[in-house]
């Protein structure tokens, strides 16, 4: 089993940068896939990306070449540097994982077996 706790979020002007952190426990964290998914007040929680325990990388559309996710399994951490931050990216963001070495639709929710309590980002204009 494994437990996630995110950090990292906050306050910060339109066109700032924030890294999100989301440290793990457990020995096999490097047996899990993990991914970062937000929601915005009165919305469903969407995909912003994921890396699998091969180091890939998959991004949704709308935070290619501002986001960048990776991953530090010594120190069972995985990170999420958003940079030219917008208003609309203003939600909790979450960490999710799943014991997978191959995992398919990244995408989804369903995916993952395990969710942090998430962290909040809020962007100002």
């Amino acid at each position: 089993q494994v437990q996630l706790v995110e950090s990292g979020g906050g306050l910060v002007q339109a066109g700032g940068s924030l890294r999100l952190s989301c440290a793990a426990s457990g020995r096999t964290f490097s047996l899990y896939a993990v991914g970062w998914f937000r929601q915005a007040p009165g919305k469903e929680r969407e995909f912003i990306a994921a890396v699998s325990v091969n180091l890939n990388t998959y991004y949704a559309d709308l935070v290619k070449g501002r986001f960048t996710i990776s991953r530090d399994n010594a120190k069972n951490m995985v990170y999420l540097q958003m940079n030219s931050l917008k208003p609309e990216d203003t939600a909790v963001y979450f960490c999710a994982a799943v014991r997978t070495s191959l995992i398919v639709t990244p995408a989804r929710t369903d995916q993952y077996d395990y969710w942090g309590q998430g962290t909040q980002v809020t962007v100002s204009s």
